[in-house]
């Protein structure tokens, strides 16, 4: 037994080598030696460089075509969500849709709303009478003018000119707003920089080790599930530094001037309010215990009690409410993701997807759960 592991250790060791030594000695595309591409001025390097960025160049165009079915999947998801809020809820067509949203969901509100009108809509959607069901059942509900002017009853249905109406929805709420789309050009662009500027672009495709584990993505999504609060959360933190700023300027001024050593000028932190809101922002913010650990000791000074009172009020509301609110929106996001997936996957492992039977009553019958999920309703086959 020692012998058959030793000797299998041994042939993937040399396998290895084998490879290593045949991408290090010539180009993986063309086959051709490292010591032709040498004698060239620009050599091996150069080469392998302009390979990686032109498979950059292809993987995105797979991405975006038909072969792929990444863009014709994603358009397909879109164009369901939008027809199904149009056909069952009578988004932009009720007063009901009046309630509030965020700036996200409005600019795709609007987005949306131009391809409902658009004559090529739903292009992949397999429903292709969504305008005439939605007509049917609002027809009650809604004047004739919005219904025409939504559904884009008004344009000739003969007109053969170019869809810019489907256009624009494709590239501004399809594309252009897909991560996965906007990755790819990411990592394309830092391949072309490394080829024609510096090869320390390339230290930025290490993030492709991050989305290669699910773990690390989930950890990234856990920063941008709660985005829009954790962005309101740190605007509400700029308004308190500035507010801390303006009392500063007027109050608490001279405790912000260093002596300068020698002949050199005293150091002014705060002589103008721009200047004291970087300060506050850049070392208040990271201190430890506040902006206080960045000043001057008030002992002694006039008003010592007063700048006590601001020191420690800093502390509490900015260091340890405001702080704490941003780790615990990404704490509590980590935490409400993992139990999703946790959640999913025991509901795969307990039921089918397809039939949504529960495990044990297949596991009364001769097949057994397994043979139904792997034959009978494969998740695969609907796909």
């Amino acid at each position: 037994m020692q012998g058959l592991i030793i000797d299998a250790f041994g042939e993937l060791r040399d396998q290895q080598e084998s490879a290593t030594e045949k991408l290090e000695s010539s180009c993986f595309i063309c086959d051709i030696g490292k010591e032709t591409f040498d004698r060239l001025p620009r050599g091996f390097e150069i080469h392998t460089s302009k390979e990686h960025n032109f498979a950059n160049y292809l993987l995105l165009l797979g991405f975006m075509s038909e072969l792929d079915f990444q863009i014709p999947l994603i358009t397909f998801k879109r164009e369901k969500e939008v027809a199904r809020r149009l056909m069952f809820d009578g988004c932009w067509l009720t007063e009901d849709d009046d309630e509030e949203r965020s700036l996200t969901n409005t600019v795709f509100w609007y987005i949306d709303r131009i391809v409902i009108s658009s004559k090529s809509f739903p292009m992949k959607y397999w429903d292709k009478f969504v305008r005439r069901k939605t007509r049917q059942k609002f027809r009650d509900q809604t004047d004739e003018e919005t219904l025409v002017t939504v559904l884009g009853e008004d344009k000739s249905a003969t007109d053969t000119s170019f869809d810019y109406r489907y256009a624009c929805w494709l590239w501004l709420g399809v594309i252009l707003t897909n991560g996965q789309f906007l990755y790819r050009v990411h990592y394309l662009l830092c391949s072309a920089l490394g080829v024609f500027i510096s090869p320390f672009f390339y230290a930025f495709h290490l993030i492709d080790v991050v989305l290669s584990f699910p773990m690390l993505k989930a950890i990234l999504q856990s920063v941008t599930h709660n985005l829009q609060q954790l962005i309101l959360t740190i605007m509400m933190t700029l308004v308190v530094v500035y507010l801390y700023t303006v009392l500063a300027f007027n109050f608490f001024r001279k405790f912000y001037v260093q002596e300068g050593e020698g002949e050199e000028p005293p150091d002014r932190k705060c002589h103008n309010m721009l200047t004291c809101f970087i300060y506050h922002f850049y070392a208040g913010v990271r201190a430890g215990g506040g902006i206080g650990d960045e000043l001057e000791s008030p002992y002694g000074d006039d008003l010592e009690y007063w700048r006590m009172l601001y020191d420690i009020s800093f502390f509490f509301f900015v260091i340890i409410i405001l702080l704490a609110i941003m780790q615990g929106l990404i704490i509590d996001a980590f935490g409400e993701l993992r139990d999703q997936q946790e959640s999913a996957t025991e509901k795969l492992e307990s039921s089918c997807f397809i039939c949504d039977i529960g495990k044990e009553t297949f596991d009364r019958l001769p097949r057994g759960f397994e043979i139904h999920t792997s034959k009978e309703h494969n998740f695969a086959n609907y796909l």
